[in-house]
């Protein structure tokens, strides 16, 4: 059972990864830490996950954009 304060914690926590996912929709890539190249075997190579870019998209905004894209392919 979760007291008061860590469930105000974690409402507060919540809402701000939400206006985070809003205002900066975009993280650095995890697999490079944003600098776009990944070393293997003593050489360096573009990271594939994130192609390079340094940005990922951030979880959060991937659910929206699923959710989003599923309530407006039921509307129509």
């Amino acid at each position: 059972m979760l007291t008061l304060g860590a469930c105000v914690a974690l409402a507060g926590w919540l809402a701000y990864y939400l206006v985070l996912c809003v205002v900066r929709p975009f993280g650095q890539c995890r697999r490079c830490d944003g600098s776009g190249e990944v070393e293997r075997w003593r050489t360096t190579r573009t990271c594939p996950r994130c192609r390079g870019k340094r940005l990922r998209l951030r979880i959060g905004r991937r659910a929206h954009n699923a959710w989003r894209r599923t309530y407006e392919g039921g509307v129509r």
